[in-house]
């Protein structure tokens, strides 16, 4: 038996190979220290403007344990809050409702196994662009037409939700087996009914599960574009407690607020995963 051993890990050292110390490795090792070097001489140049650091750190932990072990709504009530917070909610469901529905027909287009290759590339390279921009610029891009408020930040917010699902249904979409197409195909059907009896019956978890958590997604941005974009909601009301009143302890318990129905979002989220598997 120790003799199997023996031979075994032998052979596993055989088949180990050691990662060479050629030029890009020298390139990686130089740049990192490089950056680390950086990184000290910024701390240790920095004008921190006769600011004790010891002074500073104790300032910062104090106004952290007010702010999450003293939270307080002040300047508006809890029932207030939650009304913020559904309006928070209500910009997040309908970018991810206006987003959804425009890119299942484009993820359709853009899956290289359902469309024209052609087609396929174009539209998976504009909604690269897309997402390659911040949500945030895209409202303020919409702003400059629409104004700031509620509706530059569905537009925006949209508009990179459907690059977005654009991408991960195209993705569910071409891990379809291509037998089962070319099947239908033989049979007669045409793309339509390849897409309602195949390509959707079979990646339906998917696009809810992907659906989901852009909706988690457009939650948290929403919150942010409140303050940004002027868009309202719980994500103004956070920006007024933080900038203009200042009051520390209201922003903990916004934040807790905000923290408790994201986790509501994820187990109901997770409970319809669950049913959606077990009735797979």
């Amino acid at each position: 038996m120790g003799l199997q051993e023996a031979i075994q890990s032998v052979s596993i050292k055989e088949h180990i190979k050691r990662k060479p110390f050629n030029k890009q490795t020298v390139v990686i090792r130089l740049t990192l220290a490089a950056l680390a070097v950086l990184t000290l001489y910024a701390f240790a140049t920095f004008d921190y403007k006769d600011i004790e650091l010891l002074d500073a750190v104790y300032s910062t932990a104090l106004t952290v344990k007010t702010m999450f072990f003293q939270p307080l709504f002040k300047h508006l009530s809890f029932v207030e809050a939650v009304q913020q917070l559904t309006i928070t909610l209500g910009l997040a469901f309908l970018t991810t409702l206006f987003g959804s529905v425009i890119a299942l027909f484009l993820g359709l287009l853009a899956a290289q196994n359902l469309s024209n290759p052609k087609v396929s590339i174009v539209i998976k390279g504009i909604v690269a662009f897309i997402r390659a921009v911040p949500t945030v610029l895209w409202v303020l891009i919409f702003a400059v037409a629409a104004g700031l408020g509620s509706v530059a930040a569905v537009i925006g917010m949209t508009f990179h939700s459907i690059s977005y699902l654009v991408k991960a249904y195209s993705e569910s979409f071409e891990e379809l087996d291509k037998g089962v197409i070319e099947a239908l195909k033989a049979s007669g059907a045409n793309w339509w009914q390849i897409v309602f009896q195949a390509v959707l019956p079979s990646s339906v978890s998917y696009l809810i599960s992907w659906t989901f958590m852009r909706f988690e997604i457009n939650f948290a941005v929403a919150v942010a574009m409140g303050a940004a974009a002027g868009a309202g909601g719980i994500g103004y009301d956070m920006f007024m407690a933080s900038s203009y009143y200042y009051d520390v302890r209201e922003i903990g318990a916004i934040t807790y607020l905000i923290l408790a129905f994201a986790i509501l979002l994820e187990l109901i989220a997770g409970r319809i995963k669950k049913k959606l598997r077990v009735h797979g």
